[in-house]
């Protein structure tokens, strides 16, 4: 969970944001629908896809509280580029566009932290895209795992994963088996600990 949310609650709600419900397999919103709300996340966990015509999932990050999710169209006016779906029970908060608009035109601490964001996923989409190119899967899987704990400001060692080895298969294009493959590989090299099932990194 990030320390300080994107945008302080109490921002939010003075522009007119609301809280919704979201129960655990609902989608927020679909790929290729317009965009008419920002959306951060106060409790649970989203899990952002795009959806093949078999119905694989591959995750293009799972937000936890205090991320916003599916800004880009905010700016550029385009649909949503990925599924937004509830991996857990969820409350969020959504703000309409004209308003979140209004907001970072008047707070040039939010623009910035807002804007700091995006290159920072920016960045993580370069490095997914890199990383997808090798074939090696402790390479991914060691690459993905490094960057969640920075991302996440996690400095604590270890630290729990809080992703299924389903999930760390969707984010990285591996198959699961390969996945739980090279997770043991990874424990029995001395880089990530198994305890219990549970994966320390």
């Amino acid at each position: 969970m990030l320390s300080t949310p994107i945008i302080p609650e109490e921002t939010l709600l003075s522009y007119g944001a609301t809280y919704k419900k979201v129960d655990k397999g609902d989608p927020v919103f679909l790929e290729g629908a317009a965009a008419f709300f920002y959306y951060q996340l106060i409790e649970g966990r989203i899990r952002w896809v795009n959806i093949n015509e078999d119905g694989r999932e591959f995750i293009q990050v799972m937000i936890e509280p205090g991320e916003c999710f599916g800004e880009l169209p905010l700016f550029d006016d385009l649909p949503y580029a990925a599924t937004a779906i509830a991996d857990e029970d969820c409350v969020l908060l959504r703000l309409h566009k004209s308003n979140f608009h209004q907001m970072i035109r008047t707070n040039f601490d939010i623009h910035f932290k807002f804007s700091n964001l995006l290159v920072t996923r920016l960045r993580f989409k370069f490095l997914t895209l890199r990383e997808l190119a090798y074939n090696n899967p402790e390479q991914r899987i060691s690459t993905m795992l490094n960057y969640y704990k920075r991302m996440r400001g996690i400095e604590q060692k270890p630290c729990k994963l809080h992703l299924t080895r389903q999930q760390l298969a969707d984010m990285t294009g591996l198959r699961v088996e390969t996945v739980i493959r090279t997770i043991r590989t990874l424990h029995e090299r001395g880089r990530l600990t198994i305890q219990r099932g549970k994966v320390f990194y």
